[in-house]
């Protein structure tokens, strides 16, 4: 194998594995659900995204075919894990849970204000 196609994979490899690293280490001590919610969602996803990709290149370079199911699996991770984490933290505000005192209560300041759509209908 060429030694820059090695050096490719090994670098896709160990930058998933960082990422899938840190995300699990945010996801254990991060302090409430929202923030305890971007670990998974944005570290962890890009993290397997880069093992399925420098695997997907592996396979390539030795099988000299397409591996169709790691591209799928990348796909999907990419596009299901942003929607399921804004689902869960839309149910986490209508259940009214818990969150950190720094990050309470909040207001909006000029034009932000303005672009604010209103609230929902509680009926």
């Amino acid at each position: 194998m060429n030694p820059i196609v090695e050096l490719i994979i090994c670098v896709f490899l160990l930058m998933g594995g960082l990422f899938v690293l840190l995300g699990s280490f945010g996801l254990l001590k991060l302090p409430d659900f929202y923030t305890r919610l971007h670990a998974p969602t944005k570290a962890t996803t890009l993290g397997l995204a880069g093992l399925l990709i420098g695997s997907m290149i592996y396979f390539f370079v030795n099988e000299q075919r397409l591996v169709v199911h790691e591209l799928l699996i990348t796909l999907f991770l990419l596009i299901t894990a942003p929607v399921s984490a804004h689902m869960m933290a839309k149910t986490a505000l209508h259940h009214k849970i818990r969150v950190l005192k720094r990050t309470s209560g909040q207001e909006l300041t000029g034009a932000a204000r303005e672009r604010r759509e209103p609230p929902f209908d509680s009926a």
